[in-house]
């Protein structure tokens, strides 16, 4: 990565970079922060306070910043929460976002419950693909661990969510220690069988109010030595800027992806963007700050109005998250209210 930044590009002038050079490309676009599920390294079993109605972007709102983002080279929409399925209008939603010239992948991160339900519609309004957060499929686990008796519910949405051609279906699991860091090669074996493409992510210090020590997370490297003890795995090239190390299972051809998001960070490739619930632009998930695009969107900003600000948030991203150094933060807002 260049050491050394550049000038700060002007409005209009080309792609969305940043100081180091990096294009942003993908935007991940909180629909919710409300989420029905209570994980324990998430938020409390009561819950969090919910953002106010009045508080959250309107779909005419969310469009209309999207379809910013298109013209300044995004590609990828990935629709996130909280639990985006919450949002009443995500059909008409994606339906919209879909019809933007150049038309961008549109994706989304859910748990899955009420997948079943929704899948075909999604489909048909253009959702592309969809990732479905599960970290373990024996009942009682996954009860402790969601505070919730759903997991049928998540194994139909699955189920709902490759019959309707939303291909490829991805799983993606934290690996938490004492909790189902020996269940890693029960999990993918699980998924092997199905079809779907698993994704496991080491625990990251996303969570305000949730203590996070990184002696205690599971490694990338102590995840592929679990894997082993019952799978052949060959590193796949090709990552380019996505954020999984894919490795084949035995001869193939189904792979297996880790996510090494604090062991062997990818900052130097990142791509990404994200937007709240609320309007607020983030440079990266662990930013201490971020930029206000709801408030000048109401006031009657111009699209040129807007694009300053999103050029200004995305010069200021830095070179790394810094997880590790002495003066790292956990970001103040919980991991449901900025957004997967």
């Amino acid at each position: 990565m260049p050491s050394v930044r550049a000038h700060a590009p002007h409005a209009g002038s080309g792609p969305l970079l940043d100081a180091f050079g990096r294009i942003g490309r993908d935007l991940r676009v909180s629909v919710t922060d409300r989420c029905n599920l209570r994980c324990t390294y998430c938020m409390p079993a009561e819950g969090l306070p919910w953002l106010p109605k009045p508080q959250m972007l309107t779909d005419d709102e969310l469009v209309r910043l999207i379809a910013l983002f298109v013209r300044l080279g995004v590609r990828q929409i990935r629709l996130t929460g909280g639990e985006p399925l919450l949002r009443q209008s995500l059909v008409d939603l994606v339906a919209r976002i879909a019809a933007l010239e150049p038309r961008p992948t549109i994706a989304m991160t859910t748990n899955g419950l009420g997948l079943a339900r929704l899948a075909p519609a999604l489909k048909a309004a253009g959702l592309d693909r969809v990732n479905v957060s599960l970290d373990t499929v024996d009942p009682q686990e996954f009860l402790a661990l969601t505070r919730r008796d759903r997991l049928a519910d998540v194994e139909a949405g699955l189920q709902a969510a490759q019959d309707a051609g939303l291909a490829p279906v991805k799983v993606n699991a934290v690996v938490m220690r004492g909790i189902n860091d020996g269940d890693v090669a029960d999990l993918l074996a699980w998924c092997l069988e199905r079809g779907y493409e698993l994704r496991f992510i080491e625990q990251m210090p996303l969570d305000a109010g949730h203590e996070w020590q990184a002696s205690t997370m599971v490694t990338a490297d102590e995840i592929r030595a679990e894997l082993g003890k019952r799978y052949v795995l060959t590193p796949l090239g090709g990552r380019g800027s996505a954020p999984a190390e894919r490795f084949r299972v035995g001869d193939g051809p189904h792979t297996v992806g880790i996510i090494a998001s604090v062991s062997a960070p990818f900052c130097a490739a990142c791509d990404r963007v994200r937007l709240t619930a609320d309007g607020q632009l983030r440079n990266c998930l662990f930013s201490q700050g971020e930029s206000d695009l709801r408030g000048p969107l109401r006031a009657g900003a111009s699209d040129a109005d807007l694009e300053a600000i999103v050029r200004g948030e995305m010069w200021r991203k830095a070179a790394g998250h810094g997880v590790g150094r002495p003066d790292f933060r956990q970001p103040d807002r919980p991991m449901s209210a900025i957004g997967g």
